[in-house]
Parts: C-alpha cells; structure tokens; sequence
C-alpha cells in the first residue's frame, strides 16, 4: 500500500459503482481512511440501496479503512450528516470527490421539469452542499489554528465543456460545476483547500443507459492491475489521488480532462477575438459586418473588412 495518503480522510460520493468506486478504492490504496458514499440508486436517480456496503468491503479486504453512507447529496439534511458521519468515524475531513450523477437525457422539447430539476439538484446543488458543509469544517479547523492541505476534486464532462445532443440538463449542470470550481477555489485557497475540477471518460452503467454504443460494463475492481483499459472506470482515479495529495498543493481552480492515456489541461473561456467602435455606440446595422468579418470569418459577398 502506498503511502501517498496516509492520514488523510476522504468522502467520495456516488462510491457504489463505476467512477466513484474506482476514486474510493484508489485512494484507500494509498493510505486514505474513506467514507464511500452512495444513495444506491439507478442511474435515472430512482430508488435506493446500500451499493456502497461491496466497496467498504473491497477496501477492509485489501487491508483499508472504509465506512458506508447511504445518504441523497440533494438533500441539506443528509450531506451535514455525511459531513458529520466523517468526523464522527475518522476525526476529521480533508479530501471531498464530487462524483455523485444521474442521468435523464430527452431533447428539450420532451425532457420535463422534473427531468431537470432533479439532474441539477444531483451534479450541481449536490456538489455545493458537500463543499459548503465540509468547508464549515475546514474554517473551525483553520480558526482553531490548523495550517491545513484539504482538497476538493469535483467532477465535469464533455458535455458541460463542449455540450451534447439531449442533455440540456446534465450538460447546464456539470458546466455550472467547472464555474463553481472556479468560484470555490478563489473563496477557500486561502484557507488552504484547494478546489480542482476533473473530466473524465469511462465505461459506466450511465454511459450505458446512452445507447448510443455497444457498452461493455466492468467495475474498476473487475479490471486486472496489468491490464490498460482506456475505458476503464477507474482510468481518472489515479488523477484524483494525486490532487488529493499533499503534493499537489499548488494546483488550484483547474479543470483536467482524463482520457485513456492522456491527462489534458483545460482553459477557461478566454478573449479568441474582439472588435472595436472606436468608442462610439454600437449601431446594429453596422455591427452585423464588423462582426461577420471580424470575429466570425463569414465568406459573404459584398462585404468587406474596410
């Protein structure tokens, strides 16, 4: 066992399966105690169960520690206990993995409300409240006089960066995500928390539940140490121990893309052009030409750049 996180206390949520349990089972690899969160439901957020019980116990086999937590992270009352649960167990917090996702994928036109509501409260709101509690954590700890190293990884998407057909909901949500990485990482870096992004690609029940693809599901513990699985659900957990890391101190408010071989830095929106009216108003009929020649490149005829 490596002892990259001796010490150290993490909460992964949506731990039960797929990427989070590959998160969970990394991180007790290298010495973190985990609480392995998951409301043991389907992937359209249905139901619960007590999934995260086979992950403790891969964890206790291989000779770690681990706890179970079966609460909702939409749900305030749940994510304080979660929060609670892991300081009651350990005797504090340092890592929270944001991985906690469903999925309700229509066209805007078919998906519902609820259909919404629900992928929000999940991905997004989910992700605030962990972050919200363990951060009221971190500041007593701070006040008390702690010098502190806790991190949060949270979790993105393709779909939030680039956006995909039929995911209005899930893609607005892990977006949103990426921004609040942002937002946390400028409010808590002085606290010493450091506040980071992911985006990984993996086969996992929600890929499957796309069917787009002929899917084949396997659990990051089902997958040989030897063998490299570019799809692998656990190819990202590696990525996540080490932000999680004391070394990794001085990666804050980044967005990284995990996929098959390859870790990709991400920027931010950025400046790509710009016009300019030479400091008078903007008049709508003129600025159709400044910006199709300009910023847009359009070929039309009878234009010009002038």
């Amino acid at each position: 066992m490596s002892h990259l996180l001796e010490g150290k206390v993490a909460l992964v949520t949506g731990a039960g399966h797929g990427i989070g349990r590959g998160h969970a089972l990394e991180l007790a690899r290298h010495g973190a105690q985990v609480v392995v969160n998951d409301l043991g439901g389907s992937v359209s957020g249905e139901g619960s169960g007590k999934d995260a019980d086979d992950v403790v116990r891969l964890i206790k086999e291989a000779g770690g520690e681990a706890i179970a937590d079966y609460g909702d992270v939409s749900s305030d009352a749940d994510v304080e206990l979660m929060i609670g649960r892991a300081v009651d167990a350990f005797g504090k917090l340092d890592v929270v993995v944001n991985n906690a996702g469903i999925v309700r994928d229509k066209v805007v036109w078919k998906m519902t409300p609820e259909d919404f509501d629900k992928v929000i409260a999940v991905h997004l709101r989910g992700t605030w409240l962990t972050s919200h509690y363990a951060a009221q954590h971190w500041r007593e700890r701070a006040k008390a006089g702690e010098r502190l190293n806790a991190r949060i990884i949270n979790t993105t998407s393709g779909a939030g960066l680039v956006g995909n057909f039929g995911q209005s909901n899930y893609a607005a949500a892990k977006a949103a995500v990426a921004g609040l990485t942002l937002t946390l990482s400028l409010e808590l870096g002085r606290t010493g928390v450091t506040v980071n992004c992911i985006g990984p690609a993996a086969n996992t029940r929600i890929t499957a539940s796309v069917g787009k693809w002929d899917v084949r599901i396997r659990e990051a513990d089902e997958i040989d140490g030897d063998e490299f699985d570019p799809m692998d659900p656990a190819v990202s957990s590696p990525l996540v121990a080490w932000l999680a890391s004391d070394e990794a101190g001085y990666v804050n408010g980044q967005v990284l893309r995990a996929i098959g071989d390859k870790i990709h830095l991400m920027q931010p929106w950025t400046e790509a052009a710009s016009v300019s009216n030479g400091g008078k108003r903007w008049d709508a009929a003129e600025l159709g030409r400044l910006l199709g020649t300009r910023l847009f490149r359009v070929q039309t005829p009878g234009l010009s750049i002038g």
